[in-house]
């Protein structure tokens, strides 16, 4: 069996909980016997992944571009995953087309339609609600969603939304949070202590808007209340590409440091008494909070930021949206001690309960296993996808074309 993944981005697990997400995807696979390519129209950066050595092909593809045709027929894979709705909407017509019977699979990393709905409702100053999912971008991924015959769900939360608002059928999703291996009690034994942890972190790709502005309500409206009663402490920040509007944040004075890239997410998090994500948008869930979970650092962060991240169970720190009620909920887990213990023991209790690697490649596997022997009955249950893909619908196409013939 061949499986073909096609990347918005070489995947850069680094630098995002994005690309972490695809090497999950992509192990998971070539745990089910895949022989997996990774295809991509994006150039590589110094930072992506060597697929190569894990044993993946790699090819490079170019968008509005007819070599893909004959890329994909002489690959002929049994299962296609996109792992965007855009990457669907560039070449899941021609996958169609040219590879009719391979599983069309949409990983959403999360609901992008979601997310912006949330940036528009802060950027408007209003409390979201359910007409702010009413967007292009809310549209275009159910389109996607449709048209594929499986699209993976990381949150909860979000598999509630597609069900029960979008009235998406049970049949075209599959609730699939992050795999990750168990935390052993001997981890947990050799995680740093609470007298030899210092100071505060977060971390994020600062490409990613929910984290840059993440960042700067953290020095405007939290820091200064947590340095009033903590005037030693830092507060590092970690993050990916940034901007001059982001390294304009760093004051020494304030002991707030922007510090670009880190090499090892675990390694600055563990270093770490409390990390801080007070996320005011976003979707899907969280890598940095994963990180903290593994690492046995206790987190502080909004109802946005912890959605999807512990169902029933206690939270590994706290979960406040107002900033003093943040900022207070932060000096507590940094100086007490039975506090900060009993957030981590939380947080090793969610790794293990929710996000086993075992339990759920076996429920991955499972779900694609019976789409492949039920391929054809599957899409004839799927006439609004059926419907999308009438010739009157297919926009992405015919723009694609366009432009290829324009490139000429």
């Amino acid at each position: 069996m061949n499986a073909l993944i096609i990347g918005n981005v070489w995947p850069e697990p680094v630098s995002s909980a994005a690309g972490t997400r695809i090497m999950q995807l992509l192990g998971s696979l070539q745990a089910q016997g895949y022989a997996v390519s990774f295809a991509c129209a994006a150039g590589k950066t110094p930072y992506a992944e060597d697929l190569k050595a894990l044993g993946v092909q790699t090819h490079n593809i170019q968008l509005n571009n007819a070599s893909f045709d004959v890329f994909i027929k002489e690959l002929n894979p049994d299962l296609v995953l996109f792992d965007k709705f855009v990457i669907e909407e560039q070449f899941g017509w021609r996958v169609k087309e040219q590879c009719p019977g391979a599983l069309r699979v949409l990983e959403t990393i999360d609901l992008h339609g979601l997310r912006k709905g949330r940036e528009a409702a802060l950027k408007a100053n209003e409390a979201f609600s359910e007409r702010h999912l009413h967007t292009d971008y809310a549209k275009r991924e159910l389109a996607s969603i449709y048209r594929c015959d499986l699209s993976l769900i990381i949150s909860e939360a979000e598999m509630q939304l597609l069900q029960e608002f979008f009235k998406v059928p049970d049949s075209q999703l599959l609730y699939l949070p992050f795999m990750v291996a168990p935390i052993t009690s001997e981890e947990q034994q050799a995680w740093k202590s609470f007298e030899t942890r210092k100071h505060f972190v977060t971390i994020g790709n600062f490409r990613h808007e929910p984290n840059w502005l993440s960042v700067r309500y953290l020095k405007t409206e939290i820091w200064p209340l947590i340095r009033k009663q903590l005037p030693d402490a830092e507060m590092r920040v970690y993050g990916s590409y940034p901007a001059e509007k982001h390294t304009q944040l760093h004051n020494p004075k304030e002991h707030f440091y922007v510090l670009g890239r880190a090499e090892s997410a675990h390694e600055v998090i563990e270093e770490a008494r409390v990390l801080l994500a007070p996320l005011l948008t976003g979707a899907g869930l969280k890598g940095k909070l994963l990180d903290a979970m593994q690492c046995g650092t206790p987190a502080v962060t909004t109802s946005v930021g912890a959605e999807g991240m512990h169902g029933e169970l206690d939270f590994n720190g706290s979960v406040v949206d107002d900033p003093k009620a943040f900022a207070e909920a932060a000096i507590a887990l940094y100086k007490d001690k039975n506090k900060f213990a009993e957030a981590q023991a939380n947080g090793a209790i969610i790794v293990n309960q929710r996000f086993s690697k075992e339990e759920w490649n076996s429920v991955f596997k499972k779900r694609l296993s019976d789409l492949q022997d039920n391929l054809e009955t599957h899409r004839l249950s799927n006439f609004t996808g059926a419907m999308l893909w009438h010739q009157s619908l297919q926009a992405s196409k015919f723009m694609s074309k366009w432009i290829e013939e324009k490139n000429k």
